[in-house]
């Protein structure tokens, strides 16, 4: 196990900063590792690392997190340094849960995807969801992008391949042929992409903001899903009365959620070797798409 404290002072000498003073790390991420660096002048910087290199990983997160800021007016941290090996943001407050802060948020993500339509789903570059790269390869249909890009595309993962049988993936492809039935066919938007409840934080004025976002022209229904998914606190409820409200949700939309959050399931069994029910969620999503065997 390497270091976290020695990785991010390494990298941030690397990367020309050499006036912190200490480093704390931070916990709640599943990818990366982060902590909030202290400066000499009294100021403080988040700061993210990957032990192994990443890519285009940060360059990426970083082109979301301004593009969420600029098109879609959502509160995010100000990007300070972006490379190869290390991220550094603004630093952003834990959230204090109230109804009045997640009525805020329904009003911020209403507006992020009902403001953003695209013709097209998907972005002009591939990026990542945690350490695993996400295609965003054009496409008109959105149902095909979702199945192909969304669903299909993990089942060719050593993790995912041993967590699910023959029967199950065999029910996953039937799933895919069947989504014009299964959900409403919706315009795309500008997607968070990763929007579970701990990439939900708040700015030093107490506003809802969004952090660590794999973003694609996607139905908004999908960021949708997976803050229901993911554990939010009793004080939410109101966000998603208020959002179904702000965006003339149909009286069904509860029920696609566990199929549109199919997508984050089969992405945590991929990358972690504990899924956290992810594995058993998507079997009982799936079962009602199993072929009975003919005898």
């Amino acid at each position: 196990m390497h270091d976290p404290i020695a990785l991010l002072t390494e990298r941030l000498r690397s990367a020309g900063i050499t006036d912190v003073v200490s480093n704390d790390p931070v916990t709640g991420g599943l990818a990366a590792t982060a902590g909030i660096a202290r400066r000499a002048d009294g100021g403080s910087i988040f700061v993210k690392a990957f032990a192994a290199p990443s890519g285009d990983a940060f360059v990426t997160e970083a082109e979301g997190l301004d593009t969420l800021r600029t098109l879609g007016g959502v509160v995010t941290p100000e990007v300070l340094l972006a490379g190869r090996d290390l991220l550094v943001l603004s630093v952003l407050r834990p959230r204090r849960d109230s109804e009045a802060f997640w009525e805020q948020l329904a009003h911020a993500l209403a507006r992020l995807h009902t403001t953003t339509s695209h013709p097209r789903f998907g972005w002009h570059r591939d990026n990542w969801l945690g350490r695993r790269r996400q295609v965003n390869t054009w496409d008109p249909d959105g149902f095909e992008f979702f199945a192909q890009h969304r669903l299909l595309r993990w089942l060719d993962e050593p993790r995912v391949q041993s967590a699910l049988s023959a029967a199950d993936r065999s029910a996953l492809e039937n799933l895919c042929a069947r989504l014009p039935e299964l959900l409403p066919d919706k315009p795309a938007c500008l997607t968070h992409g990763d929007l579970w409840a701990q990439n939900v934080l708040s700015s030093v004025d107490g506003q809802p903001a969004l952090i660590d976002p794999a973003v694609s022209y996607m139905w908004a229904e999908v960021d949708l899903a997976h803050l229901w998914t993911t554990g939010p606190p009793p004080e939410a409820r109101v966000f998603f009365d208020r959002y179904a409200e702000l965006t003339s949700l149909d009286r069904d939309w509860r029920q696609r959620m566990p199929i549109l959050q199919l997508r984050q399931h089969l992405a945590v069994i991929a990358q972690f070797d504990d899924d956290w029910g992810a594995a058993e969620a998507v079997r009982t999503t799936l079962a009602p798409f199993r072929r009975i065997a003919r005898t």
